[in-house]
């Protein structure tokens, strides 16, 4: 398989015309932050052998996974249209040098903001390509100080049926729950997004924080974050809980490990009409494949 290295590509080629062109105000980790809408190369990623185009806004906001506000991809989007995202208040928990609940701006704020153009793979082998705005995880728990026992960072989302009234129903083990490991939390392409396409957030796409791990499924970035916590153990998650032998821990994108109902050789990238093939940690292989040297990956799925 053909991975092209990040430094191979410029940032024009992958991002979209208008964003790479124009400066862009967009409501941030404090206030209104001015960002530098270029790509770093050499934090993009590789790319396959078709090129990647950027997902049309209207796309990525509008076909959603986002259990909490239905099961239909169009829920989220109208379920989610009242949801209000301010203030927020995420609980910082476990084996860290000070547990307690942060304010948005006492987790986020100050932090460097980071434009990244990512490929997203959904576990249901449909892919987008998303612009997205944010800070390195990294950064963030370099700032909460974990122990270092410390072996796991569990993140769960808001669980309030009233305003998300996909919960209502039992669909999942609410509320959702979601976990890596330290050195995958540590890694640079590791993002909690607060932005995409230059602005904020949208609430049907996890307003106002969610993780992003680009060569995972989809459904490892979980939204509306509302409790981090360290532990030395690894942490069980949502989908996990509700079938293990179809969604486990990891959730690395492989192409040659199916899906127990379909393929995952292959997949549809949202917008076009032909499946392209399914690239290994899809397509961040460089950045991120020694963290799982010696790893039998199918076991560890």
């Amino acid at each position: 398989m053909l991975i092209r290295k990040p430094d191979d590509i410029r940032s024009s080629e992958i991002t979209p015309e208008g964003i790479y062109q124009n400066r862009r105000a967009f409501m941030g980790t404090v206030g209104a932050i001015a960002l530098g809408s270029a790509i770093l190369p050499n934090i993009a990623g590789a790319r396959g052998l078709q090129d990647d185009k950027v997902t049309p806004e209207d796309d990525a906001t509008s076909y959603n996974n986002y259990y909490e506000f239905g099961t239909g991809k169009e829920d989220p989007k109208e379920q989610a249209k009242d949801f209000q995202p301010m203030p927020w208040t995420v609980n910082v928990e476990g084996m860290v040098k000070t547990p307690r609940p942060y304010t948005f701006d006492e987790l986020l704020g100050k932090l460097p903001v980071q434009d990244r153009v990512y490929r997203m793979r959904c576990v249901e082998a449909w892919s987008m390509v998303i612009p997205w705005q944010g800070v390195q995880l990294k950064d963030v728990i370099a700032r909460l100080q974990p122990l270092p026992s410390a072996k796991f960072v569990e993140f769960t989302t808001l669980y309030d049926p009233k305003r998300m009234p996909g919960q209502r129903r039992a669909v999942l083990p609410w509320p959702y729950k979601e976990g890596l490991r330290m050195d995958e939390a540590n890694n640079s392409l590791t993002l909690l997004a607060t932005g995409m396409y230059g602005k904020a957030l949208p609430n049907q796409n996890g307003a106002p924080v969610r993780l992003v791990t680009p060569w995972k499924y989809g459904f490892k970035g979980i939204k509306s974050i509302v409790k981090i916590r360290f532990t030395d153990k690894m942490p069980s998650t949502t989908w996990n809980d509700a079938n293990s032998s179809e969604y486990g821990f990891y959730a690395n994108v492989n192409p040659t490990v199916d899906h127990p109902r379909w393929s995952q050789a292959k997949e549809r990238r949202i917008g076009e009409f032909l499946r392209r093939n399914t690239l290994m940690f899809n397509g961040y292989a460089d950045q991120v494949a020694s963290m799982y040297s010696g790893m039998d990956l199918r076991k560890n799925y």
